[in-house]
């Protein structure tokens, strides 16, 4: 485990020890340069992906690392190391650099760029390249990756090359900087990815006769080269509580004690302003206005809400942008004003349209024949304990739980809805359980799992989660889309092959080629693993069953 110190320590290894002595060739200077004001600047994890343009970080982390300065992460896979870093970031709430040679390796992020674009994840992105005069010579591995990512990162910063003769310290330090106050979003209140573009001339490793870089040094106190603070935005927003009112709590959305006396559609990562509202329950309802916090990405019901002309829409955010899917939203603001409160009348309505809400859920689900992914989110769900970090799948996991529970101040929940992708989920719960460091239940279904199962795929004696239990609910196939359009009856026909997509996977067998513990279970053994603790990382399997899934969801409806 790092140590999480500031100050530089002594290291026997090759690449510190020349560094220190003067015996550093121009590129390995430059990667012990940026590495050390990473550090510097609050980076804890940093994820490293093999490569040959990219020696000279590799040789700067791995001393760092051996150094107790920084935790690093190996992945051979470019795409689940992405992940792995956001996962890392969410649950740390800091900046993650994720390491990678040029050429396709960089493009492999674009999925996890994506995400934490629109999740606002402090994402770094640390591209090693080839010189700029190799660019359209036909050189191998090269590629134009200065700009690939375009508008879906806060910044795109690059470095010269390294030279021979006086450092560039200063510059190298002061770019630093500012790609982590970009990741941070401490001047735009905006925090995203950065794409740190390195080109880096041979020699790529520590060369003991160049006698010519001089040794780079950073700020005596230990701190960063340039410090930023945060800015805030303030825009208050005036809000009449006296008027029937309901709160969306969206994903990536800020606890607002204002709007604790309210009537609250929680998505399961958002917290729980006030009184428990469940989105089945808006259709009973009529509230004359809305207050979204943060993003919603889930309901139905809650679209048709926010898309009623009838409804002033007001939106509450932490940054520059905000909702407003079907342009109905009134005003903006960043903290609310308010004045009045709401009736008894009308929170005594809520409150009984949401028990009978999760009345008929649980009604539903208790007259259900079969096992579905609703059955195992509750369990889990049930299972809940102070303390705990849960990861839902993008898809219907995530769904589900909104359906079966409430948020708890207690508990943790992250999902990767910034672009609501399947990818790298398995990655992304990886990271989190190392950054979190005690009991972390993923739920997943069978394609998501499957999707990224690279995830599990950790190299010996690179860290492992403690404490790391994923719950795939095996449908075999898509099950969310038997909840959409296409799953209406009159496409069956078509609807298997294209939608369904059954792959009859042996899970247990690919676990074991993971060297992943695996075991199958039913929901009430699911109930009892989940009582205990994982040790390392495990695998529980539930299976599901998704042809009733349709039925079971309108019946559930027509109970209300």
């Amino acid at each position: 485990m790092f140590s999480g110190s500031k100050t530089v320590r002594t290291c026997s290894s090759l690449p510190y020890r020349l560094w220190q002595s003067g015996l550093v060739n121009p590129s390995t200077n430059q990667a012990v340069t940026v590495v050390d004001e990473m550090i510097r600047g609050g980076v804890q994890d940093v994820v490293l992906c093999p490569g040959s343009r990219n020696a000279p970080l590799a040789f700067a982390l791995q001393a760092a690392d051996q150094a107790g300065r920084i935790r690093l992460h190996m992945r051979i896979d470019e795409r689940t190391a992405g992940f792995l870093a956001i996962g890392l970031a969410v649950s740390s709430g800091r900046p993650v650099p994720v390491v990678m040679t040029s050429g396709t390796a960089v493009a492999n992020l674009a999925p996890a760029v994506l995400e934490a674009n629109y999740a606002r994840v402090p994402l770094v992105v640390l591209s090693a390249n080839r010189p700029y005069e190799m660019l359209g010579t036909g050189a191998n591995q090269t590629v134009e990756q200065l700009g690939l990512f375009g508008s879906q990162v806060r910044a795109t910063i690059s470095l010269g090359l390294a030279e021979d003769g006086p450092t560039q310290n200063s510059q190298w330090r002061s770019a630093v900087c500012r790609v982590l106050a970009a990741a941070r979003g401490t001047r735009s209140g905006n925090a995203g990815p950065v794409h740190f573009d390195m080109p880096l001339r041979e020699p790529l490793t520590p060369d003991p006769a160049d006698l010519q870089a001089t040794s780079t040094t950073g700020r005596s106190d230990g701190s960063a080269w340039t410090t930023t603070e945060y800015a805030s935005l303030d825009v208050p927003l005036h809000l009449d509580l006296t008027r029937e009112t309901v709160v969306v709590s969206g994903h990536g959305s800020a606890l607002r004690s204002e709007l604790a006396g309210l009537p609250t559609v929680a998505e399961p990562t958002a917290p729980l302003h006030g009184q428990a509202l469940n989105p089945l329950a808006l259709s009973a309802l009529k509230p004359k206005q809305a207050v979204i916090t943060g993003r919603p990405t889930l309901h139905r019901q809650v679209s048709s809400l926010l898309a009623d002309p009838q409804v002033d829409v007001f939106a509450l955010t932490t940054g520059p942008r905000w909702p407003d899917v079907s342009g109905n939203v009134r005003a903006t603001g960043t903290r609310a004003i308010v004045t009045g409160a709401p009736s008894d009348e009308w929170l005594q309505r809520c409150a009984d349209a949401s028990t009978a809400a999760d009345d008929a859920v649980q009604q539903q689900l208790s007259a259900h024949p079969k096992s579905t992914g609703l059955h195992v989110a509750s369990v889990i769900a049930q299972a809940r304990q102070p303390g705990d970090l849960l990861l839902l799948g993008a898809s219907n996991p995530v769904r589900d739980m909104a359906l079966v529970s409430y948020p708890r101040a207690d508990v943790r929940v992250l999902s990767n809805r910034g672009v609501a992708g399947i990818d790298g989920t398995v990655s992304t719960a990886v990271g989190a359980a190392l950054a979190h460091g005690r009991r972390t239940v993923a739920l997943l279904g069978d394609l998501t799992f499957l999707h990224d199962a690279a995830g599990l795929l950790i190299g010996t004696g690179e860290p492992r989660p403690l404490d790391l239990t994923i719950v795939v609910a095996n449908d075999d196939g898509g099950g969310i889309f038997e909840l959409l359009e296409q799953g209406d009856p009159q496409y069956a026909g078509v609807f298997e092959r294209v939608f369904g997509t059954p792959h009859g996977m042996d899970l247990a067998a690919l676990c074991a080629a993971y060297r992943i513990p695996h075991t199958r279970v039913d929901t009430e053994e699911l109930a009892l693993e989940l009582g205990g603790h994982a040790d390392g990382i495990r695998v529980l399997e539930v299976s599901t069953e998704r042809s009733g899934l349709r039925e079971l969801h309108g019946a559930i409806r027509r109970s209300l």
